[in-house]
């Protein structure tokens, strides 16, 4: 299985999935953190990729989906956008609805 089809996989099979620079307890950039700071925030389980340690995904990802920055977040199979977008939408609430959608539990 190649790069892309890797990548697929993973959002298909998570409803929520970043990625990103690091781990969720170790992020290793200040955009990564501030993302993963918003889905804690919002209470609800994702997967993460760290890119440092997939080669191929880290080169892979930006052609995926046209996106060239990282963190992504994917929502059910759906990239929402980098750092920017994701605080936007969770300062307006919005990501807080799409996240409990995506996993199945009513909005807070």
């Amino acid at each position: 299985m190649d790069a892309l089809e890797r990548i697929k996989k993973q959002v298909t099979d998570n409803p929520i999935i970043v990625y990103m620079k690091g781990t969720p307890d170790f992020p290793q950039c200040g955009f990564s953190a501030r993302v993963v700071q918003a889905l804690k925030a919002c209470d609800v389980p994702f997967a993460f990729v760290n890119i440092f340690e997939d080669e191929e995904v880290y080169r892979a990802l930006p052609k995926f989906a046209n996106w060239p920055t990282f963190p992504q977040l994917y929502v059910k199979g759906e990239l929402i956008g980098g750092c920017d977008i994701t605080l936007d939408l969770y300062q307006s609430g919005e990501l807080q609805k799409m996240l409990a959608e995506a996993v199945g539990k009513k909005a807070a």
